[in-house]
């Protein structure tokens, strides 16, 4: 049998050819006896239906929405809070029959993915807004949705009570007596893995929240942090961060952490250089990753809704992509997910 097409099922079952697409396409068209044996004599011919880049021709829409990420696409699979964030997105996009495709913010030869790619539209997560990449999303007029983002005027926007929840942390800290704090934090762009001014400006919206709720505690307590940045996806390289602040004279009796994931390397850090958690040294993290309970001790951390936060954006997303189908431009919410401090084993009182 030579290769088969939408006329071999056609002919086969006696209808037109709009008639076998419709079974795969529009069954609401057809009666539920029909398209059943449309489908069986496809299935028994070894036809799979309509070329998908046909169909989404036909339809004008590609059947799928991005996800551009600034880090390598590697993050997305290693990162236990990325991982749970996009595991969320496919749950709530599994009705609606998208799929979903990460986008890398770097070209790849003449390909860049932001511009070329087919989608229907985007969340825009943790980017610096003033990437080509977002840039391209824009000039394409594609619905997108912003999270962990500075919420702009004219499109909706997924974020967490970052300054809340950082606030909280180190409140905890001054409750406990630490009067020398030391802070991890996160940045794209370098000085990386040297001391830096606490209140030194960070183009990373998250970054910018959680040092301007850790601050806002630590000022008031008359408490000026030192204070490194690092790179979140050189995860090791959080380590060396922890030994800047670990090695001094004066060094830290607890340490705040951009995510639990620094954390893990600040413990692994302080037991290397003798140090005991909590006794010698208190660290609290951010995230309430599955990492800060498989620790130990156990990590005292910052929760953020994270399942929650992805499947709020997936939904701005939709709802997005189906009004501008209609014509209509966005609903511009921005919804932002409450925080919670969890006490766990890495913190206690300070040492003297």
């Amino acid at each position: 049998m030579g290769r088969v097409t939408l006329q071999t099922v056609a002919d086969k079952v006696g209808v037109s050819r709009m008639t076998v697409s419709n079974a795969f396409s529009r069954p609401d068209q057809l009666s539920t006896h029909l398209r059943a044996r449309i489908l069986a004599t496809a299935q028994e011919l070894g036809y799979a239906g309509p070329d998908p880049a046909a169909r989404a021709l036909a339809r004008g829409t590609a059947g799928s929405v991005g996800v551009l990420m600034t880090d390598s696409l590697t993050y997305a699979f290693t990162d236990e809070v990325a991982t749970g964030f996009l595991g969320a997105i496919t749950e709530q996009l599994a009705p609606t029959g998208l799929a979903l495709t990460l986008l890398s913010s770097s070209a790849h030869g003449d390909l860049v993915p932001a511009r070329d790619v087919p989608i229907d539209g985007a969340l825009v997560y943790s980017c610096d807004l003033d990437s080509a990449s977002v840039d391209w999303l824009s000039r394409r007029g594609l619905p997108l949705v912003f999270v962990d983002q500075e919420p702009p005027a004219d499109a909706p926007s997924v974020n967490v009570d970052d300054r809340g929840g950082a606030r909280a942390a180190a409140q905890h800290l001054v409750d406990l007596g630490h009067r020398r704090i030391g802070i991890l934090t996160a940045e794209h762009a370098g000085p990386h893995g040297v001391l830096v001014p606490a209140h030194t400006a960070s183009e990373h919206h998250v970054a910018r929240a959680r040092m301007l709720g850790w601050t806002d505690a630590l000022t008031a307590a008359g408490i000026e942090p030192l204070v490194v940045r690092e790179a979140l996806v050189r995860e090791e390289a959080a380590y060396q961060a922890a030994r800047v602040l670990l090695d001094r004279d004066d060094r830290p009796t607890a340490i705040l952490c951009f995510a639990d994931v620094m954390a893990h390397w600040a413990v692994r850090a302080a037991e290397d250089a003798g140090l005991r958690v909590p006794e010698d040294l208190s660290v609290v993290g951010f995230d309430d990753s599955p990492l800060a309970r498989r620790m130990r001790p156990e990590l005292t951390t910052v929760r953020q809704p994270v399942a929650e936060k992805g499947r709020a954006a997936a939904a701005a997303l939709t709802e997005a992509i189906e009004l501008a189908q209609q014509g209509k431009p966005p609903r511009v919410r921005h919804v932002v997910l409450p925080t919670e401090l969890v006490i766990r084993e890495s913190t206690g009182p300070a040492s003297a």
